[in-house]
């Protein structure tokens, strides 16, 4: 699976853990194609999320997120190991969060999938670009991600 698919499938995860346990900070809800939908789309309370296959030919069976504030469960996850370092705006800390790899291999790997070509491997100009990069790709992929995490 791809780094960024990985980072997808931990961010959902945790979501739907946070779900099964009762939080009432982010709420997930996993549908087949097959089962009726039980929320509106445009649901105003609990965030709720749905895995369904990306239409994106490039990481072909990536879970699709809806409604899940990515920034409460990264804050959560942060708060739960002690800090979670600057997640916010450097992808090693963002990856350490997620517990992938952060290595200058993966993160090339990363800079690679997601066509970022900031500064030098492994230069603080890449790891912020390839932060946002990340934030932008979860947007994209439907994930609530605040406009502070995405320019």
């Amino acid at each position: 699976m791809s780094i960024f698919g990985n980072i997808l499938n931990k961010i959902f995860h945790h979501s739907t853990a946070q779900a099964s346990t009762g939080s009432a900070t982010t709420q997930a809800q996993t549908q087949s194609p097959s089962q009726p939908q039980s929320q509106p789309a445009s649901n105003t309370g609990a965030s709720g999320a749905t895995a369904q296959p990306s239409s994106s030919g490039s990481g072909g069976g990536q879970a699709t997120l809806k409604n899940v504030d990515v920034q409460a469960v990264l804050s959560q996850l942060a708060a739960q190991k002690g800090g979670g370092g600057n997640w916010r705006t450097s992808v090693v800390d963002l990856l350490k969060l997620l517990d992938l790899d952060s290595s200058l291999t993966a993160r090339k790997e990363l800079a690679k999938e997601l066509n970022v070509h900031a500064g030098a491997d492994g230069s603080a100009e890449q790891n912020i670009a390839l932060q946002k990069a990340v934030m932008n790709k979860i947007a994209e992929n439907g994930g609530k991600v605040p406009d502070s995490l995405r320019n």
